[in-house]
Protein backbone atom coordinates (compact mmCIF):
# COMPACT_ATOMS: atom_id res chain seq x y z
CA UNK A 1 0.00 0.00 0.00
CA UNK A 2 3.30 2.40 0.58
CA UNK A 3 4.11 2.26 -2.82
CA UNK A 4 0.51 4.01 -3.60
CA UNK A 5 0.79 6.61 -1.24
CA UNK A 6 4.22 7.99 -1.23
CA UNK A 7 6.54 9.37 -3.84
CA UNK A 8 8.31 7.08 -6.10
CA UNK A 9 11.75 8.37 -4.88
CA UNK A 10 10.97 7.96 -1.42
CA UNK A 11 9.32 4.35 -1.39
CA UNK A 12 12.57 3.46 -3.57
CA UNK A 13 15.03 4.12 -1.03
CA UNK A 14 12.90 3.02 2.01
CA UNK A 15 12.48 -0.12 -0.34
CA UNK A 16 15.97 -0.77 -1.44
CA UNK A 17 18.36 0.89 1.42
CA UNK A 18 16.32 0.75 4.51
CA UNK A 19 13.70 -2.29 4.59
CA UNK A 20 10.10 -1.50 5.71
CA UNK A 21 10.60 -4.13 7.73
CA UNK A 22 12.47 -2.20 10.22
CA UNK A 23 10.93 0.73 10.38
CA UNK A 24 8.07 2.10 12.82
CA UNK A 25 7.52 5.28 11.74
CA UNK A 26 7.94 7.64 8.99
CA UNK A 27 7.79 11.65 9.96
CA UNK A 28 7.27 14.22 6.91
CA UNK A 29 6.84 18.62 7.38
CA UNK A 30 6.63 20.37 5.48
CA UNK A 31 9.62 22.19 4.70
CA UNK A 32 11.72 19.50 6.99
CA UNK A 33 13.88 16.98 6.70
CA UNK A 34 11.80 13.55 6.43
CA UNK A 35 12.63 11.62 9.83
CA UNK A 36 12.59 7.71 9.98
CA UNK A 37 11.85 6.05 13.66
CA UNK A 38 13.58 2.58 13.18
CA UNK A 39 13.66 0.50 16.44
CA UNK A 40 14.45 3.05 19.32
CA UNK A 41 16.34 5.80 16.80
CA UNK A 42 15.09 7.79 14.65
CA UNK A 43 17.42 9.13 11.39
CA UNK A 44 17.46 11.24 8.60
CA UNK A 45 16.48 9.79 4.89
CA UNK A 46 18.76 10.62 2.54
CA UNK A 47 19.23 9.41 -1.09
CA UNK A 48 21.63 6.54 0.14
CA UNK A 49 19.42 5.58 3.19
CA UNK A 50 19.80 6.51 6.54
CA UNK A 51 21.77 9.58 7.85
CA UNK A 52 22.52 11.53 11.04
CA UNK A 53 23.51 14.17 8.74
CA UNK A 54 21.13 17.07 8.17
CA UNK A 55 23.13 18.49 5.14
CA UNK A 56 22.57 14.81 3.81
CA UNK A 57 18.51 14.81 4.82
CA UNK A 58 15.84 14.83 2.06
CA UNK A 59 13.29 17.92 2.59
CA UNK A 60 9.74 17.57 2.53
CA UNK A 61 7.57 20.22 1.02
CA UNK A 62 3.66 20.90 1.46
CA UNK A 63 2.99 19.86 -2.36
CA UNK A 64 4.30 16.57 -1.24
CA UNK A 65 2.23 16.15 2.00
CA UNK A 66 -1.12 16.89 0.33
CA UNK A 67 -0.04 14.59 -2.64
CA UNK A 68 0.62 11.56 0.34
CA UNK A 69 -2.76 12.34 1.56
CA UNK A 70 -4.68 12.86 -1.74
CA UNK A 71 -3.22 9.38 -2.46
CA UNK A 72 -4.06 7.66 0.79
CA UNK A 73 -7.78 8.98 0.35
CA UNK A 74 -7.98 7.09 -2.99
CA UNK A 75 -8.55 10.80 -4.66
CA UNK A 76 -11.12 11.69 -2.79
CA UNK A 77 -10.87 13.81 -0.09
CA UNK A 78 -14.51 14.18 0.43
CA UNK A 79 -14.86 10.42 1.47
CA UNK A 80 -12.17 10.00 4.19
CA UNK A 81 -13.45 13.83 5.97
CA UNK A 82 -14.67 11.63 9.13
CA UNK A 83 -11.57 10.61 9.67
CA UNK A 84 -9.38 13.54 8.66
CA UNK A 85 -11.37 16.33 10.72
CA UNK A 86 -9.60 13.37 13.67
CA UNK A 87 -6.44 13.93 12.65
CA UNK A 88 -5.97 10.59 11.10
CA UNK A 89 -6.51 8.78 8.21
CA UNK A 90 -5.98 4.89 7.49
CA UNK A 91 -5.04 2.94 4.48
CA UNK A 92 -5.70 -0.86 3.36
CA UNK A 93 -3.85 -2.81 5.50
CA UNK A 94 -3.71 -0.68 8.73
CA UNK A 95 -1.61 1.77 7.49
CA UNK A 96 -2.37 5.11 9.54
CA UNK A 97 -1.40 8.72 8.67
CA UNK A 98 -1.75 11.10 11.61
CA UNK A 99 -2.69 14.44 9.86
CA UNK A 100 -1.08 18.26 10.96
CA UNK A 101 -2.95 21.24 9.70
CA UNK A 102 -5.57 23.53 10.13
CA UNK A 103 -8.52 22.03 11.77
CA UNK A 104 -12.24 24.42 10.91
CA UNK A 105 -14.59 24.50 13.32
CA UNK A 106 -18.37 25.63 13.07
CA UNK A 107 -20.11 26.02 16.73
CA UNK A 108 -17.79 24.13 18.61
CA UNK A 109 -17.97 21.29 15.86
CA UNK A 110 -14.63 20.48 13.97
CA UNK A 111 -15.78 20.53 10.15
CA UNK A 112 -12.45 19.64 8.41
CA UNK A 113 -9.11 20.19 8.47
CA UNK A 114 -6.77 22.00 5.71
CA UNK A 115 -3.80 23.18 4.85
CA UNK A 116 -2.01 20.00 6.19
CA UNK A 117 1.80 20.72 6.90
CA UNK A 118 3.22 17.52 8.65
CA UNK A 119 2.16 13.34 8.55
CA UNK A 120 2.89 10.93 10.75
CA UNK A 121 3.16 7.45 8.99
CA UNK A 122 2.84 4.45 10.94
CA UNK A 123 3.89 1.63 9.95
CA UNK A 124 2.12 -1.18 11.64
CA UNK A 125 4.35 -4.63 12.06
CA UNK A 126 2.66 -8.15 13.20
CA UNK A 127 5.16 -9.66 15.93
CA UNK A 128 3.99 -12.96 16.31
CA UNK A 129 3.83 -14.27 19.95
CA UNK A 130 5.04 -10.83 21.68
CA UNK A 131 1.60 -11.65 23.71
CA UNK A 132 2.41 -15.14 24.90
CA UNK A 133 4.03 -14.05 28.06
CA UNK A 134 1.54 -12.44 29.52
CA UNK A 135 -0.68 -14.71 28.04
CA UNK A 136 -0.95 -17.29 31.04
CA UNK A 137 -1.48 -14.27 33.36
CA UNK A 138 -5.21 -12.75 31.07
CA UNK A 139 -6.31 -16.07 30.67
CA UNK A 140 -6.75 -17.97 33.82
CA UNK A 141 -8.44 -21.39 34.38
CA UNK A 142 -10.75 -20.68 31.35
CA UNK A 143 -12.01 -17.31 32.77
CA UNK A 144 -10.73 -13.76 31.04
CA UNK A 145 -9.29 -11.16 33.05
CA UNK A 146 -9.93 -7.43 32.63
CA UNK A 147 -6.69 -6.39 31.19
CA UNK A 148 -5.55 -2.83 30.81
CA UNK A 149 -2.18 -2.61 28.38
CA UNK A 150 -0.11 0.93 29.49
CA UNK A 151 2.60 2.33 26.99
CA UNK A 152 3.82 5.33 25.51
CA UNK A 153 3.08 5.86 21.83
CA UNK A 154 4.68 3.58 19.33
CA UNK A 155 5.37 1.38 21.74
CA UNK A 156 3.78 -1.83 20.60
CA UNK A 157 0.20 -1.51 22.45
CA UNK A 158 -1.57 -2.25 19.48
CA UNK A 159 0.73 -5.30 17.71
CA UNK A 160 0.01 -6.84 21.44
CA UNK A 161 -3.39 -6.57 20.82
CA UNK A 162 -3.59 -7.67 17.73
CA UNK A 163 -1.58 -10.94 18.88
CA UNK A 164 -3.41 -11.83 21.73
CA UNK A 165 -6.91 -12.13 19.84
CA UNK A 166 -4.65 -14.28 17.48
CA UNK A 167 -3.37 -16.69 20.20
CA UNK A 168 -7.21 -17.13 21.53
CA UNK A 169 -8.07 -18.36 17.68
CA UNK A 170 -4.68 -20.76 17.38
CA UNK A 171 -5.39 -22.05 20.79
CA UNK A 172 -8.80 -22.66 20.03
CA UNK A 173 -10.70 -20.46 22.69
CA UNK A 174 -13.66 -20.17 20.97
CA UNK A 175 -14.73 -17.08 22.78
CA UNK A 176 -16.80 -14.30 20.95
CA UNK A 177 -14.59 -11.42 20.32
CA UNK A 178 -15.41 -8.03 19.13
CA UNK A 179 -12.96 -5.69 18.06
CA UNK A 180 -13.56 -1.98 18.32
CA UNK A 181 -11.05 -0.67 16.06
CA UNK A 182 -11.99 3.18 15.99
CA UNK A 183 -8.59 3.98 13.99
CA UNK A 184 -8.63 1.31 11.72
CA UNK A 185 -5.50 -0.20 13.12
CA UNK A 186 -5.96 -3.52 14.61
CA UNK A 187 -6.84 -5.61 11.89
CA UNK A 188 -4.02 -6.16 9.48
CA UNK A 189 -6.17 -7.72 6.75
CA UNK A 190 -7.87 -10.65 7.92
CA UNK A 191 -5.43 -10.99 10.67
CA UNK A 192 -8.23 -11.12 13.77
CA UNK A 193 -8.15 -15.01 13.68
CA UNK A 194 -11.35 -17.50 13.76
CA UNK A 195 -13.52 -15.83 16.87
CA UNK A 196 -13.13 -12.14 16.29
CA UNK A 197 -16.11 -9.99 15.11
CA UNK A 198 -15.11 -6.11 14.34
CA UNK A 199 -16.79 -2.51 14.42
CA UNK A 200 -14.33 0.10 12.79
CA UNK A 201 -14.42 3.90 13.08
CA UNK A 202 -16.95 4.14 15.49
CA UNK A 203 -16.42 6.15 19.14
CA UNK A 204 -16.13 3.94 22.46
CA UNK A 205 -19.50 4.50 22.92
CA UNK A 206 -21.24 3.61 20.16
CA UNK A 207 -19.39 0.72 19.40
CA UNK A 208 -19.50 -0.51 22.57
CA UNK A 209 -23.22 -0.22 23.29
CA UNK A 210 -24.07 -1.67 19.86
CA UNK A 211 -21.88 -4.64 19.80
CA UNK A 212 -23.21 -5.68 22.53
CA UNK A 213 -26.17 -5.52 21.82
CA UNK A 214 -26.41 -7.21 18.29
CA UNK A 215 -23.21 -9.12 18.24
CA UNK A 216 -23.16 -10.69 22.01
CA UNK A 217 -19.33 -10.83 22.87
CA UNK A 218 -17.66 -12.68 25.47
CA UNK A 219 -14.68 -10.29 25.25
CA UNK A 220 -14.05 -6.46 23.70
CA UNK A 221 -10.91 -5.96 22.41
CA UNK A 222 -10.37 -1.67 21.72
CA UNK A 223 -6.86 0.42 21.93
CA UNK A 224 -6.19 3.45 23.25
CA UNK A 225 -9.12 4.82 26.20
CA UNK A 226 -9.13 8.61 26.35
CA UNK A 227 -11.46 10.88 28.30
CA UNK A 228 -14.27 10.44 30.37
CA UNK A 229 -16.84 9.27 27.32
CA UNK A 230 -14.45 6.12 27.19
CA UNK A 231 -14.33 5.53 31.07
CA UNK A 232 -18.08 5.38 30.95
CA UNK A 233 -18.22 2.56 27.98
CA UNK A 234 -16.02 0.52 29.85
CA UNK A 235 -17.88 0.53 32.73
CA UNK A 236 -21.14 -0.14 30.70
CA UNK A 237 -19.14 -2.99 29.55
CA UNK A 238 -18.18 -4.51 32.30
CA UNK A 239 -21.87 -4.31 33.85
CA UNK A 240 -23.22 -6.38 30.88
CA UNK A 241 -20.67 -8.68 31.87
CA UNK A 242 -18.37 -8.47 29.06
CA UNK A 243 -14.84 -8.87 29.85
CA UNK A 244 -12.18 -6.30 28.22
CA UNK A 245 -8.79 -6.14 26.98
CA UNK A 246 -7.91 -2.42 26.35
CA UNK A 247 -4.71 -0.44 26.08
CA UNK A 248 -4.15 3.13 27.26
CA UNK A 249 -1.24 5.54 26.59
CA UNK A 250 1.34 6.01 29.95
CA UNK A 251 5.01 5.80 30.08
CA UNK A 252 4.56 3.85 33.64
CA UNK A 253 2.62 2.91 36.32
CA UNK A 254 3.30 6.34 38.25
CA UNK A 255 2.42 8.34 35.82
CA UNK A 256 -0.76 6.26 35.01
CA UNK A 257 -1.54 6.36 38.59
CA UNK A 258 -1.58 10.31 38.20
CA UNK A 259 -4.44 10.20 35.55
CA UNK A 260 -7.45 11.57 37.57
CA UNK A 261 -9.80 10.17 34.78
CA UNK A 262 -8.85 6.16 35.84
CA UNK A 263 -9.18 6.79 39.36
CA UNK A 264 -13.01 5.22 39.98
CA UNK A 265 -11.82 2.41 37.23
CA UNK A 266 -8.75 2.13 39.81
CA UNK A 267 -10.51 1.80 42.96
CA UNK A 268 -13.40 0.09 41.91
CA UNK A 269 -10.46 -2.87 40.27
CA UNK A 270 -12.57 -3.32 37.11
CA UNK A 271 -8.86 -4.12 35.57
CA UNK A 272 -7.73 -7.00 37.19
CA UNK A 273 -4.49 -7.55 35.02
CA UNK A 274 -1.96 -4.34 33.78
CA UNK A 275 0.98 -5.05 30.82
CA UNK A 276 3.58 -2.32 30.99
CA UNK A 277 5.14 -1.93 27.69
CA UNK A 278 8.31 0.35 26.89
CA UNK A 279 10.74 1.41 24.27
CA UNK A 280 13.60 0.38 26.31
CA UNK A 281 14.79 -2.58 23.88
CA UNK A 282 12.56 -1.46 21.46
CA UNK A 283 9.31 -1.30 20.46
CA UNK A 284 7.30 -4.24 22.82
CA UNK A 285 9.48 -4.05 25.42
CA UNK A 286 7.35 -5.77 28.37
CA UNK A 287 8.45 -4.06 31.30
CA UNK A 288 5.98 -6.09 33.90
CA UNK A 289 2.43 -7.36 34.36
CA UNK A 290 0.70 -6.63 37.33
CA UNK A 291 -2.45 -7.03 39.66
CA UNK A 292 -5.53 -4.92 40.38
CA UNK A 293 -3.46 -3.64 43.54
CA UNK A 294 -0.42 -2.95 41.31
CA UNK A 295 1.81 -5.67 42.64
CA UNK A 296 4.26 -7.02 39.91
CA UNK A 297 3.51 -10.80 39.50
CA UNK A 298 6.45 -10.66 37.32
CA UNK A 299 9.81 -10.22 37.16
CA UNK A 300 11.80 -8.87 33.92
Amino acid sequence: MLKNILPENIYNILSERVSFNAINELRIRADKPIVVSVGSGRFFLSDHGLSGNLKEAIFATRIMIEDIIFRASECSIYSVNEQIKKGFLVTTGGVRLGIGGDLIEEEGHIKTMTNFNSINIRIPHEIKNCSLTAFPHILQDETLLNTLVISPPGAGKTTFLRDFICQLSERNYAFNVLVLDERGELDLGGSLGNFADKISFASKKVGFENGIRSLAPNLIVTDELGGQEDIEAVRYSVNCGVNLLASVHSDSIESFLKKPSYSKLIEERIFKRYVLLSMRNGPGTLEGIYNENFARITKY
